[in-house]
């Protein structure tokens, strides 16, 4: 079991060869095998992973408190539970995560080790070598949930979410988040309903090819014989059709469909990000006040107060702009979503340039 101790380390693996090989079915829980690339060159680092221990190197990711500006971070999203027999609501919240015997929830795990991995501040939690090199499971123990990964439902934390920025830039990208939040969502889902629908056409060519058989008569009779070979061949044909649809949806699964649930996530992401800074916005104001209608005795204090809270909001605004800066060319060019807009670019005609 790791101490829970958050110093400065360097990793030990590469972390774009961070890989989420496959997951192994356990009753009814699931195992994922991760293999990592050492630094050294020397080898491998093969270890074996449940959700709760990704949710405990998320909470460990969280619960940096101590490092300046920790909550101006958009922190890699890391997708809901999935399960062998999952519930329609988990279904729905997977969405296409859920679809492809458990390929593109893997590259989604995959996708959150490698942007973990690579991140400036995450990356010296301890926790993040010790979840990728070490053979025993670091954090079995449930995890404790906290409102700092997530939109707080209290009615005076939502007051704060529509709180007047003193900043046009944080402004702008709260207006900008709020609509992409909900495009991105209803995007991902839009998108689903068409593979589903995909999915759906390929399993009735299958069905109409295997009933086509059926007419397939024996005898020397020319007339059956030719109507047998033509139901025959059209037999082949809706084999065929259900082999390419099912292609086009297993692509489209892969590439598209994942990439706009990554996109779905890290906007919700960066909208809790935001939103803990404005928190800290309204912090900082109270601060002020307090220190200016504060009596003699209390002054001192109150000024301690607020320039502490000044220095803590500065850090998260300086970490907040570069985050907001970095974060979306780096899920664009992912290997996740890159291929997306390839293939986007080839259905339009080549008008998306890579």
């Amino acid at each position: 079991m790791m101490e829970e101790v958050n110093e400065v380390s360097v990793l030990s693996v590469h972390g774009h060869s961070i890989t989420v090989t496959e997951a192994l079915k356990e009753g009814d829980a699931l195992t994922f095998l991760i293999v990592s690339e050492k630094l050294s060159g020397t080898g491998e680092y093969p270890v074996d992973r449940t959700y709760e221990d990704f949710e405990w190197l998320q909470q460990h990711l969280f619960s940096q408190e101590a490092v300046p500006g920790i909550h101006g971070v958009i922190f890699p999203p890391l997708p809901a539970k999935a399960q062998v027999n999952a519930s329609s609501k988990v279904l729905k919240q997977l969405g296409f995560l859920a679809l492809g015997e458990w390929q593109p929830y893997c590259k989604a795990l995959e996708t959150f080790l490698r942007q973990v991995a690579a991140h400036s501040i995450l990356s010296k939690n301890k926790a993040v070598e010790v979840f990728l090199t070490s053979s025993d499971p670091p954090g079995r123990q449930k995890v404790k949930k906290n409102i700092f990964n997530r939109l707080s439902q209290a009615v005076e934390e939502m007051r704060k979410e529509s709180h007047k920025d003193v900043d046009e830039f944080f402004q702008t990208q709260r207006d900008h988040n709020l609509t992409l939040t909900v495009c991105s969502k209803t995007a991902a889902e839009k998108f689903l309903d068409v593979v589903l629908t995909e999915q759906k056409v390929a399993v009735a060519c299958g069905h109409f090819s295997a009933a086509l058989h059926l007419c397939v008569e024996p005898g020397e009779d020319p007339d059956k014989q030719a109507f047998s070979k033509t139901c025959v061949k059209l037999s082949e044909v809706f084999d065929s059709i259900k082999k390419n649809m099912m292609s086009v949806a297993e692509n489209d699964i892969s590439t598209l469909g994942v990439g706009l649930d990554l996109e779905s996530r890290y906007q919700e992401a960066e909208k809790e990000m935001l939103f803990r800074r404005t928190c800290k916005l309204v912090e900082l104001e109270n601060a002020r006040r307090n220190a200016e209608k504060a009596k003699p005795v209390k002054k001192a204090a109150m000024e301690e107060v607020k320039k502490a809270t000044e220095t803590e909001f500065k850090h998260i605004c300086e970490v907040a702009k570069q985050e907001v800066h970095i974060s979306s060319p780096l899920r664009v060019s992912s290997h996740l979503f890159r291929p997306a807009i390839a293939l986007l670019g080839e259905e339009v005609g080549g008008v998306v340039s890579i």
